[in-house]
C-alpha cells in the first residue's frame, strides 16, 4: 500500500459527496501504477470518494476495467464535463456551453446559433496594472477555416485584424466596459473567436453575448449579465435577429445592448427612419434582449467560479476634501468664465494642480500626491456637473439646448472632385471626395456580407488637432469606428448602384477637435457629395447629445438630469454618455450611443431623440445656405469620368496581350482605364486628359461607322480596282478607283500607295459586305487635282459616351436628351425594347482576305445567279441593324445593345431588307447598291432618279426652299414629315399652334435649319 500511495499522492484530493458527482470521470492514463492493473473493482478510488486532476478540473476515475496485461500502460477514457444551456429568441435556437474546450481561461464559453458558433474567452492579469484606467482589451477574429476556405494571402494565413474584426470588437467593448467597478485597474483581454460559420447569421452579437456568458462564469468582478440583440424592418415590420438575406432587405439595422432595467449600447443604421418607429424598435428590443440573462445567470450558477476580492484603486474621502478644499474655489474660477478656451482652460488647471502639489509637498502628504491628478479631476467634474444640474449654465456659457458657431464652405479646393470645411465652434474637419470606377470598389474578404463595397469613408485624427505630438500608424480603431459611423450616416442618401455605378471615397481629415468631430465628418461629407456633383437626395448632418445626471447613492436611480446638445470634449470627459445621432430631416440615418455608469433608462434615451432633432436642424439650414443641390462640373480642370460599352471582342483588342495595350494608354495619356461587365470606365485629370484617352481607345477599339462620317486611315494594300485602307482601329474599307478623283483616274498607284495615310469618308457598303471609302468626298468639287491628298480630318460622330451629369444639371441634361430623341426616330427590336437609330447605318469591314476570296468566288456565283436565275449568297458578315432593319444607337444602359453584326443573309434578301437609311432623313439607298466597277456619271443619273414629288433629295434641298410634305409620324413634341424621294424631314409643335394632326395630312412647309445630323427642320410656311 506505501507503494500504492506513491503512485498516487500526486493526483488524488478528497472529495464531499455533492449532487454533481455524475459529470465526470477520468483515468490516470500512462502514469496509472501496474498494481491497480489487478486491483479488485471496490478496492478503487472511486469508491474511496476521490478523484483525479485533469486540466484543471477534476473528475472521477473512469470504472471501466484495466487490461490485464500489466506490463503495457493504456490510456484511459477522459471525459469532459460540460455545461449547456437553450433557449429561443426571435424564433431561432440558441446554445451556450462552457466545459469542453478553453479549459484553462479565467472563462470560456461557446454559442451557437444553427450552425455558427463562437468560442469567446475571457482572462485577467494576476495584479493591479497600476494604470488610472482600465486596461480592457477585445480582439475579435474570423479565421477562414471557420467557413471551410484557405486564405488567399501569400503566407496563406490570416493577417493583421480588418476593419470588420476592429468594428466587431468595438461592438463588444462598449457595453461591457461600464459594468466594471470603478477603481478595477487590472488587465483584462477578451478574445473572441468564430469556430464556424454558415453564412446565415452574423456572429457578433454571438461574441457579445458569449463574453457576457464568459464573464458571468469567470471570478473577474462584473456587474452582468447582459443581453444585446439585433432588429431589422422590412416592409414596416420589425424581426427579431434577422438573418444576413433578411438584413438586406431592411431598412433598419439596430443594436442594442442593456441589462435588466437599463440601456448600455445602442448602434443604428437605418434609411432616413423616424424619431417615433426608431423609439418603437428600442422598445421592442429591450424585453428581447432580456431574454439572454437567465441562461447566463444558471450557466453561472452551475460552472461559474467565486468573484476574487481585486485591489480598487479609489481616492480616500479625506484625500478628496483636502484636494477640494485647495482646489475647489480656482477651479471655479476657470471653469465657470465662458472667455477660457479648450486650451486655456487646461493650461489653468495645470497650474492650479501644480499648485496644490507644492502645498501637498510641504505638507509631505505622500498619499495626497500619488492621486492628486485623479483627485484634481474628480472636484473640476462635480464642479462642472453641479453648475450644469442647478443652473443649467454650460461650461462655454451656452444653454443646454445650444449649438456651437457654424461655419461652412464647400469646393474650397476646386480641383478636386469634391471638397469642404465644416466648423462648429472649436471643432474643425476638412472633407475631400474622389470618384473611381467600379473596379475601384473596395474587397471585403469578410464570412457575412458583401464582397465588397463602392462607398468608404476615411476619418482621419492626426495629432496636431488637439496640439499634440504622436505617431502616426495602422488602423487605429477610433478612427475606424468613427469613419464607419458616418459612412452609415451617408450610404442612406446615395443614389442606386444601378443609376451611379461608380466608387466613391470620402476622406474625413481632423483639422481641430473640441468634441464631435464624427458628426462635422458627417455635415462635411455630405457638402462634400455634393459639391463633387453626387446625385445625393438630401443633406446629412450629426450633432451629439449628451447627459449630466444626480444620482442617488443608496438607491442608484437618477434623481435629476439634463440633456445636452452638441456637447464639448470636456463635456463628453465629464458627463454621462455620448449619443450621436445623424440623418436628414426626414428620419434618422446612424446612431451610436456610448455611455459611463452602469446604463441609462431607455426613457431619458428616447427623450434626446427630440432634442436631437432640433439640434440637427439648426446644421441643415446652414448647410443648405452653403450649397443646397449637387453641384454642375463644368470646368475644364477638373477631374473627368466617362463610361463606354464596347464587345467582349473589342476589350481584348483595347487590353492587349497580358494588358500592354492598356497600360500603354494609361502611360500615355495619364487616365486610368477600368474594365468591368463589358464597361469601360475612364477617368483623368481634366478633361484634355479625357480627349486623349478617348482619341487613342477609338483608334485602338474603333468607333461606330456612319455613312457620311470622315476617319483618317492608312493604305494597306493596292490592287488594280481600288485600295483597301485601314482605319478605325485595325477595320479596313474598299477605296475604289472611282473614288479617289473626280477626275479620271487610270492607274491607283498613281493616286495613293502603301503606307500613305489618308482623310477617307464612308459613303456605303456594297453588296459583298465591304464599306466603301471615298477619297474625293473629302474635297470639294471645285479642286480638280489631288496628287498629295489632304491628310487632316474632321470630326465624325464618337460612341456616345455615358458621362455622368449631375443632379444640378439635371433640368438641362434631360432636356437636350429629349431634343436627342426627337431628332432622332425610335424603333422596338423583338423583344419590345425601344432602341434609338442613326439617320445613316452603322457598317463594319471585314479583312482584305475575306475580300479576296469573295472575289475569286464572285464570277463562279454570279455564273449559278445568271444560270439558276437565283441571287448569289454572300459569306456572313456582322451586321449593325436591328430586326426591322435600321441601325441602332448604341447605349450604355442596354448591355445587349453593343455592337450587333450583319446576320449571314443572301444578297437578294439583303436588297428587299437591308436599307442604309433611318426614319428620318435616310433614303432607300436600294438603288444605291450598285458593284463596285459603277462610275461616278451613273450615280448622278441615279441621283436625279432620286428625285420626290416635291423636286428635292438630300443633295438639292436648301434653307428657304418651300414644298409639299406628308405627315409620316406623330410624336410628342412634333411631327416626322415625309418630303418626297426618300427623303424625311422634322417638325417641332409651335407654342398654341395646331397639333391635332393625323398621319397622311398635306402640310405646305419651308426649310428652316438643319440638325446636327443633317435631318431637315421645317417650319410651316407662311402661303399655308
Amino acid at each position: 500500500m506505501a507503494h500504492l500511495r506513491q503512485g498516487f499522492q500526486h493526483f488524488l484530493v478528497p472529495l464531499n459527496p455533492s449532487p454533481s458527482l455524475s459529470y465526470a470521470m477520468a483515468t490516470f492514463g500512462s502514469r496509472a501504477n501496474p498494481l491497480l492493473s489487478s486491483m479488485p473493482a471496490f478496492l478503487t478510488w472511486s469508491k474511496f470518494g476521490f478523484r483525479s486532476i485533469c486540466s484543471g478540473r477534476l473528475g472521477f476515475l473512469s470504472s471501466t476495467p484495466l487490461p490485464s496485461d500489466s506490463g503495457t500502460p493504456v490510456a484511459g477514457t477522459k471525459v469532459l464535463e460540460t455545461f449547456t444551456e437553450e433557449f429561443e429568441i426571435g424564433s431561432r435556437l440558441i446554445t451556450l456551453e462552457t466545459g469542453k474546450i478553453a479549459r484553462f481561461a479565467n472563462g470560456a464559453v461557446v454559442m451557437g446559433m444553427e450552425e455558427t458558433k463562437v468560442l469567446s474567452t475571457v482572462a485577467s492579469a494576476k495584479g493591479d496594472g497600476g494604470q488610472g484606467f482600465l486596461p480592457l482589451t477585445v480582439d475579435y477574429q474570423e479565421k477562414q477555416f471557420a467557413q471551410g476556405v484557405i486564405p488567399t494571402t501569400f503566407m496563406r494565413r490570416e493577417g493583421a485584424p480588418k476593419e470588420r474584426e476592429l468594428l466587431c470588437g468595438r461592438l463588444i467593448d462598449r457595453p461591457i466596459r461600464p459594468l466594471f467597478p470603478a477603481g478595477f485597474y487590472t488587465d483584462v483581454q477578451v478574445m473572441a473567436s468564430v469556430l464556424s460559420s454558415d453564412g446565415k447569421q452574423d456572429p457578433d452579437l454571438l461574441a457579445a453575448n458569449a463574453t457576457s456568458a464568459a464573464l458571468m462564469l469567470s471570478d473577474i468582478p462584473w456587474e452582468g449579465p447582459i443581453g444585446v440583440i439585433r432588429v431589422g424592418r422590412i416592409c414596416g415590420q420589425f424581426v427579431i435577429n434577422p438573418s444576413m438575406e433578411e438584413l438586406s432587405l431592411s431598412d433598419l439595422n439596430l443594436v442594442y445592448a442593456c441589462t435588466r432595467d437599463k440601456t448600455l449600447m445602442i448602434d443604428v443604421q437605418a434609411r432616413e427612419i423616424s424619431e417615433r418607429d426608431l423609439e418603437a424598435a428600442l422598445r421592442l428590443a429591450h424585453p428581447e434582449a432580456i431574454k439572454y440573462l437567465e441562461p447566463q445567470i444558471r450557466l453561472a450558477e452551475k460552472a461559474g467560479k467565486h468573484k476574487k476580492e481585486y485591489k480598487l484603486s479609489m481616492v480616500s474621502e479625506t484625500t478628496l476634501e483636502k484636494v477640494r478644499s485647495l482646489a475647489e474655489g480656482p477651479i471655479e474660477t476657470v471653469f465657470t468664465d465662458p472667455t477660457y478656451g479648450k486650451f486655456e482652460r487646461g493650461e489653468a488647471l495645470d497650474n492650479i494642480t501644480q499648485d496644490v502639489k507644492r502645498i501637498l509637498e510641504e505638507e509631505g502628504d505622500e498619499e495626497s500626491l500619488k492621486v492628486l491628478p485623479k483627485a484634481v479631476d474628480t472636484v473640476r467634474k462635480k464642479l462642472v456637473r453641479k453648475r450644469i444640474i442647478e443652473k443649467g449654465i454650460r461650461v462655454d456659457g451656452r444653454s443646454l439646448d445650444e449649438v456651437r458657431p457654424l461655419y461652412c464652405e464647400a469646393g474650397n479646393l476646386p480641383i478636386l472632385h469634391g471638397s469642404s470645411i465644416f466648423s462648429r465652434g472649436d471643432t474643425q474637419v476638412l472633407c475631400t471626395v474622389t470618384l473611381g470606377s467600379p473596379g475601384d470598389a473596395q474587397r471585403l474578404d469578410s464570412l457575412v456580407g458583401p464582397s465588397s463595397k463602392r462607398f468608404m469613408l476615411h476619418y482621419s485624427f492626426p495629432p496636431f488637432s488637439i496640439n499634440e505630438v504622436g505617431k502616426r500608424g495602422g488602423l487605429n480603431r477610433r478612427e475606424v469606428g468613427h469613419g464607419t459611423l458616418a459612412e452609415k450616416a451617408l450610404l442612406a442618401v446615395l443614389p442606386p448602384e444601378d443609376d451611379f455605378p461608380y466608387t466613391v471615397r470620402v476622406n474625413s481629415e481632423v483639422m481641430a477637435s473640441d468634441g464631435s468631430t464624427s458628426m462635422a465628418t458627417v455635415c462635411g461629407g455630405s457638402m462634400a457629395l455634393m459639391d463633387a456633383g453626387i446625385p445625393v437626395r438630401e443633406h446629412v448632418a450629426g450633432v451629439s447629445v449628451g447627459l449630466v445626471s444626480e444620482v442617488d447613492p443608496s438607491t442608484g436611480v437618477i434623481k435629476d438630469y439634463r440633456i445636452l446638445t452638441d456637447i464639448l470634449g470636456l463635456e463628453d470627459h465629464l458627463g454621462d454618455m455620448d449619443f450621436k445621432i445623424a440623418g436628414t430631416r426626414k428620419g434618422v440615418t446612424a446612431i451610436q450611443l456610448d455611455i459611463k455608469p452602469n446604463g441609462i433608462p431607455l426613457d431619458i434615451i428616447c427623450e434626446c431623440l427630440d432634442v436631437a432633432l432640433k439640434g440637427r436642424l439648426q446644421l441643415l439650414d446652414h448647410m443648405e445656405r452653403e450649397i443646397n443641390a449637387p453641384r454642375t462640373q463644368d470646368d475644364r480642370n477638373s477631374p473627368r469620368l466617362a463610361t463606354l460599352k464596347f464587345s467582349n471582342d473589342s476589350l481584348r483588342r483595347l487590353i492587349g496581350p497580358q494588358g500592354v495595350q492598356k497600360k500603354k494608354i494609361e502611360e500615355e495619356t495619364g487616365a486610368r482605364l477600368s474594365l468591368s461587365n463589358g464597361t469601360l470606365t475612364i477617368l483623368a485629370k481634366n478633361q484634355e486628359i479625357m480627349e486623349k484617352a478617348q482619341e487613342k481607345i477609338d483608334f485602338i477599339v474603333g468607333r461606330e461607322i456612319e455613312v457620311g462620317g470622315i476617319y483618317k486611315g492608312v493604305v494597306a494594300s493596292i490592287k488594280e480596282y481600288g485600295a483597301f485602307v485601314e482605319f478605325n482601329g485595325g477595320q479596313q474599307g474598299l477605296l475604289h478607283i472611282s473614288e479617289l478623283s473626280h477626275d479620271q483616274v487610270s492607274r491607283v498607284s498613281d493616286i495613293v500607295s502603301v503606307g500613305q495615310h489618308l482623310s477617307v469618308m464612308c459613303i456605303g457598303q456594297d453588296v459583298w459586305g465591304n464599306i466603301k471609302l471615298s477619297l474625293k468626298a473629302t474635297v470639294p468639287r471645285s479642286v480638280s487635282e489631288m496628287e498629295n491628298p489632304v491628310k487632316g480630318s474632321c470630326n465624325s460622330k464618337k460612341q456616345e459616351s455615358n458621362v455622368w451629369a449631375s443632379h444640378g444639371n439635371l433640368s438641362n441634361y434631360e432636356e437636350n436628351q429629349e431634343s436627342n430623341l426627337e431628332e432622332l426616330p425610335i424603333s422596338k427590336n423583338e423583344h419590345g425594347e425601344t432602341s434609338i437609330t442613326y439617320s445613316q447605318p452603322v457598317v463594319l469591314i471585314r479583312s482584305v482576305a475575306e475580300c479576296d476570296e469573295v472575289e475569286r468566288s464572285a464570277a463562279v456565283g454570279q455564273k449559278d445567279a445568271n444560270t439558276n436565275g437565283k441571287n448569289y449568297k454572300s459569306k456572313p458578315f456582322p451586321s449593325l441593324r436591328d430586326k426591322d432593319g435600321h441601325a441602332s444607337l448604341f447605349s450604355i444602359n442596354n448591355p445587349s445593345s453593343d455592337k450587333k453584326v450583319i446576320d449571314s443573309q443572301s444578297v437578294a434578301h439583303k436588297q428587299k431588307e437591308n436599307e442604309f437609311g433611318s426614319i428620318i432623313g435616310g433614303k432607300d439607298e436600294s438603288e444605291d447598291r450598285y458593284k463596285s466597277g459603277r462610275t461616278t456619271a451613273e450615280r448622278a443619273a441615279n441621283d436625279k432618279k432620286s428625285v420626290g414629288v416635291s423636286g428635292v433629295n438630300a443633295k438639292t434641298l436648301k434653307i428657304g426652299d418651300k414644298l409639299t410634305a406628308e405627315v409620316y409620324q406623330i410624336r410628342t413634341h412634333g411631327l416626322v414629315l415625309q418630303l418626297g424621294g426618300g427623303l424625311r424631314g422634322m417638325y417641332r409643335f409651335e407654342a398654341n399652334g395646331r397639333r391635332d394632326y393625323v398621319v397622311g395630312d398635306k402640310l405646305l412647309v419651308e426649310c428652316s435649319s438643319f440638325s446636327g445630323k443633317g435631318i431637315p427642320v421645317m417650319v410651316l410656311s407662311e402661303d399655308w
